[in-house]
């Protein structure tokens, strides 16, 4: 693998690993390489032909930030499901923080949703802060469309967390379903089903959307639960 770490570190951009470190607080800095994001897919989108590759996929834990970047997008070239989906299980606990959270997205998960939601369940109840995170995630890309059921928005609404990056998450999902899916969405506020934190972050991303008709956003701002702070 070190010949993999040369090359990731020939790709170093010290001005923007300092400004990666300040996006992450979870994340040591000294594990952070600063490479930029279209370099690393496209570096990516080579190695996934090479034979190291999977060797790599089954090197757990990685040390660096962009390692595990890396092996988010080599998962999201896997074609075949069941493959895709034991692998992103596998990986998802060594996960720290929210940009490699939500940077991967499987292009496979679109054309099985209906053998996803079983591996989704499992996710939204992980003990782990970004396997929910991605769980939440995973139902906010592929089924607030056609494919949209209430259920859906009653499993992340019956989410209980205290953790920060689970929480934005469950008020980003609810905003873009305000968005996709209004008047099925509007009563999870209307009869305040989620937490307070959540309720209001959940309308503040709704009225800053461009989604959002006027009307909807002068009706929303009515449903603000007050609170102490």
């Amino acid at each position: 693998m070190q010949d993999l770490k040369n090359a990731l570190f020939s790709m170093k951009d010290e001005k923007y690993r300092d400004f990666q470190s300040r996006l992450m607080p979870t994340v040591p800095k000294e594990k952070i390489i600063g490479i930029r994001t279209p370099a690393l897919r496209k570096f990516a989108k080579d190695f996934f032909k090479t034979p190291e590759a999977e060797n790599f996929l089954s090197s757990l834990p990685h040390e660096y930030y962009e390692e595990d970047n890396l092996h988010a997008f080599l998962l999201e070239q896997i074609s075949d499901f069941d493959e895709c989906a034991a692998k992103t299980s596998a990986f998802l606990p060594f996960v720290d923080n929210w940009a490699t959270c939500d940077s991967m997205s499987p292009k496979v998960f679109k054309k099985h949703k209906k053998e996803l939601l079983p591996h989704i369940e499992k996710w939204l109840h992980s003990k782990e802060t970004y396997s929910v995170r991605f769980g939440i995630k995973m139902l906010m890309e592929h089924f607030l469309d056609d494919d949209f059921k209430t259920e859906y928005a009653e499993s992340v609404a019956k989410i209980e967390s205290e953790e920060y990056y689970i929480r934005m998450m469950q008020s980003w999902f609810f905003a873009t379903a305000l968005a996709k899916q209004y008047n099925a969405v509007l009563p999870f506020l209307e009869q305040k089903k989620l937490g307070a934190w959540v309720h209001n972050k959940a309308i503040q991303k709704s009225i800053e959307s461009f989604r959002i008709s006027k009307e909807q956003k002068e009706y929303l701002k009515t449903l603000k639960i007050k609170t102490g702070g």
